[in-house]
């Protein structure tokens, strides 16, 4: 473990056994790490043995087994509200999935781009598949619902990966992988709860901004983001939580300045919107 070890990283696990070990593996490797938590959110499928395995041998890493799943944004304040606070050695925080695969250097990099912007940054990173294929989400604009309505182009969130830029400025990064200080994630109060799955992440990037945080993604750190293994197996759950979270989202940052005929077109898009989504999961997997 490095001497400059002040990262906590958090993952949060639900049926996440094939991807789990090798990232615990490779984060108990990665340099930086003073503290690994893992909250699983009511795995049956052999994650938690596979996190226990690791956790007898690393005392760096604790875990939190959930007999039901909250969501993905009560687990993350699990994982951070679980470390010390009066330690030292956790003034960083890393939100991490069970299927990112990290390099070993790629969290105290992030942790160096942060400490060169000028104020507090929400760093990540550019995720790719096991092919090399970029990850959309890695960067994004916020949503404009409104705008939305009446532009198809409106709807397209991501932003293009500037090449001349080693850290590109934007105004979300993907939850999949996230570093900041931990200050910072304190005083904005940690992800919102009401969000199960989907929209927290473009939800506590919004917050950390207008809290006056640089919000950006390293373009030269690449970390393998293997997408989709735990929900692979609950589609309509995770299309529904998806399009609930948007909802959320909408009445919390948007609809108190929209009107009212634009709030109902709005919910409608949405929730008409959303078993056209499920269907087409459905028929993906058939």
């Amino acid at each position: 473990m490095s001497n400059d070890a002040d990262i906590a990283a958090i993952v949060v696990t639900f049926q996440s056994a094939a991807t789990i070990d090798e990232c615990l593996s490779r984060l108990r490797e990665a340099d930086g790490v003073a503290q690994i938590r893992v909250v699983d959110n009511g795995s049956r499928d052999g994650t938690l043995a596979i996190v226990q395995r690791h956790a007898a041998i690393d005392p760096r890493l604790r875990f939190v087994g959930n007999p039901d799943n909250p969501g993905f944004a009560v687990a993350c304040n699990q994982g951070a509200r679980s470390l010390d606070p009066a330690a030292g050695d956790a003034s960083w925080l890393a939100f991490v999935n069970p299927d990112c695969l990290l390099e070993a250097d790629a969290l105290a990099r992030l942790r160096e781009h942060a400490r060169q912007i000028a104020g507090e940054a929400l760093l990540g990173a550019d995720l790719v598949d096991e092919s090399g294929v970029r990850d959309a989400a890695a960067r994004r604009r916020d949503p404009d619902f409104a705008a939305m309505l009446g532009s198809r182009l409106a709807r397209t969130l991501d932003v293009p990966m500037d090449d001349l830029q080693a850290l590109q400025r934007v105004n979300a990064i993907s939850g999949a992988l996230m570093l900041m200080p931990r200050g910072l994630f304190e005083r904005i109060g940690g992800f919102d709860e009401g969000y199960r799955l989907h929209a927290e992440d473009l939800d506590l990037c919004r917050r950390a901004r207008e809290a006056g945080a640089t919000i950006a993604v390293a373009n030269d750190i690449q970390v393998v983001h293997v997408r989709g293994v735990s929900s692979q197996s609950r589609p309509l759950f995770v299309e529904w939580h998806k399009h609930r979270g948007l909802w959320r989202y909408f009445r919390k940052f948007e609809a108190p300045r929209r009107g009212l005929f634009t709030r109902a077109a709005v919910f409608l898009a949405i929730w008409m919107r959303f078993p056209v989504a499920a269907l087409r999961k459905l028929s993906s997997r058939a």
